[in-house]
């Protein structure tokens, strides 16, 4: 392991409001930081932009700095985001997890429910009309209501909160049938040549079974057999703790049963996916590129076992490469193609930007694609046209950061600090400053707090799907913000965590963790009984 690095940082020292953003000035002071530390601040003296077209190239030590911002901003930028080494009070705007934008209404089970607190009057009225078009349950084609028709012929839910319920985190299907808001992801690897350059070009991200498509769909319009329906099979596995204690891991195995149209190709894999929850996905999308760019370190040169990989994915509009950020597998660049591709995977509703009449229906379903749609040509040429993708896009990305509890409770702080020095920041990234070229100006130049680094890790075998998306190889995943994870069983009743809601409480998700977090797993896993707790709290906190 690598000894200590003296690193000189500025961190913040007092503070002043203006325009509604804050401001502050320090000076440097020079620290010891632990290896597991070490990183944290490399990603500080590494805030760059790089082209689009390079995301997929090794970054220099001597790539530009940030091109939103002046020198001054920067160096203001540098202060703020510095890495604290006070771990006996909160830091200074910590409350504030989501900047000027977080929601200070009193904890309730519509905690993730709120909009941001920044947005202008007539913001407030795209949003509500955005929260109907989400909650909206869409209905068979044809229909009376012809505004809501084109549901299917196959799909998952019929409305987007029957996923996010409340706006949360989705969960397994628990002693009932109900898997609304979980699903199993289709693919199978590249076979040719032209399908394996067709994956490095990004103009594919894997390939769907040749039946059943990208996602098996478990309902299914009147005249039409659902797909299928996933099984899961739980095994428990004890570990062992410091200080005598032990946690049970239930270690799940997929299948799927009632297969109405054949069998599955034999090299189709099949990957779970509970639902994100959908606070703060805006914030996430003003982050400057530079700075998710900057912490990227794909051949380990720093020999820390920590190789974050950017993801890349093409927009769905223009084809342009840009930096994916959104979903389990960073497969999405924006809020638009996140919520595109749902409304054709979940509820096989066609939009401008994926305008599939019929959803994931195959070629080899072919009732399904005799199916009438729900497309009217006096409202537009998809089942969704604009305003209601534009609509919904606009409310997913202002839904609300809660603020921060209990930010200067002594177990939480302790638990911070463990949280630091067991190396979680490595890949929870605690803190950013948005871009001020954000397209939303309630999003620009905003402290921010999501705890991580949007960027690709190996996660070890047991978390392993064997499925590739894109640039994420079937070991890796998407470093999963922590803000609002606290407030988890308020908002949604149930504490499983995971891409699979396999981890039923925070101290089973974190001994998952395997690959390049092995180490902070085995800190955490060592650490005294009452340490655990103390992680935890803060966590919880959060």
């Amino acid at each position: 392991m690598k000894g200590p690095t003296a690193w000189t940082i500025l961190t913040p020292c007092s503070n002043k409001k203006k325009g509604g953003s804050s401001e502050l000035s320090g000076g440097p002071i020079s620290i010891i930081m632990s290896p597991i530390v070490h990183r944290t601040a490399r990603y500080l003296l590494l805030a760059t932009a790089v082209s689009v077209a390079s995301l997929n190239v090794a970054m220099a030590d001597d790539v530009p700095k940030r091109t939103d911002l002046t020198p001054k901003d920067l160096m203001r930028v540098e202060k703020v985001t510095s890495p604290t080494s006070d771990f006996t009070r909160p830091e200074q705007f910590e409350l504030m997890q989501g900047g000027a934008a977080t929601s200070t209404h009193p904890v309730s089970g519509d905690a993730f429910s709120h909009f941001s607190t920044n947005i202008t009057f007539a913001e407030e009225e795209e949003f509500k009309l955005g929260n109907a078009l989400f909650r909206k349950f869409w209905v068979s084609s044809p229909s009376s209501t012809q505004a809501s028709d084109g549901l299917g012929p196959l799909f998952n839910a019929r409305a987007c909160q029957s996923c996010h319920l409340k706006d949360g985190r989705g969960h397994p299907p628990e002693g009932a049938s109900d898997s609304t808001s979980m699903f199993l992801r289709l693919a199978r690897p590249a076979r040719t040549e032209a399908e394996r350059q067709a994956i490095a070009d990004l103009k594919a991200v894997n390939f769907p079974d040749p039946t059943y498509g990208a996602q098996l769909q478990d309902l299914a319009v009147p005249g039409m057999a659902a797909e299928g329906r996933m099984k899961i099979t739980y095994t428990e596995e004890t570990v062992t703790l410091a200080g005598g204690e032990t946690a049970s891991l239930r270690k799940p195995t997929y299948a799927i049963t009632d297969l109405a149209y054949g069998p599955l190709d034999p090299e189709t894999t099949l990957s779970p996916r509970i639902a994100n929850p959908m606070i703060g996905m805006g914030l996430i999308q003003a982050i400057a590129d530079a700075d998710i760019l900057a912490k990227a370190d794909p051949d380990d040169r720093d020999s820390d076992g920590i190789s974050g990989r950017v993801a890349r994915a093409r927009d769905r509009r223009t084809g342009e490469l840009k930096l994916g950020r959104f979903g389990w597998k960073a497969q999405n660049a924006s809020v638009r193609d996140q919520s595109s591709s749902a409304f054709k995977g979940d509820l096989g509703i066609s939009t401008p930007d994926a305008p599939d009449h019929w959803g994931d229906c195959t070629q080899a379903q072919e009732k399904c694609l005799s199916m009438p749609t729900g497309v009217q040509s006096r409202l537009g040429d998809t089942e969704a046209p604009d305003p209601v993708l534009n609509l919904v896009t606009f409310y997913s990305e202002n839904l609300a950061l809660p603020a921060r509890r209990n930010i200067d409770d002594s177990m939480a702080l302790k638990g911070k600090s463990l949280f630091y020095n067991t190396g979680c920041v490595a890949c929870h990234t605690p803190k950013y400053v948005t871009s001020r070229k954000a397209e939303n100006k309630a999003h620009r130049f905003q402290l921010i707090w999501p705890h991580s680094d949007f960027l690709l890790h190996d996660m070890g075998e047991g978390l392993a799907d064997g499925q590739q998306v894109g640039d994420a190889s079937g070991r890796e995943w998407r470093t999963a913000p922590l803000w609002g994870i606290g407030l988890t069983e308020e908002v949604n009743g149930h504490t499983f965590f995971l891409h699979d809601g396999r981890a039923r409480n925070l101290t089973e998700a974190i001994l998952w963790h395997g690959g390049e977090a092995q180490t902070s797993r085995d800190g955490f896993a060592a650490l005294v009984p009452d340490d655990r707790k103390a992680l935890i709290a803060f966590l919880e906190s959060l």
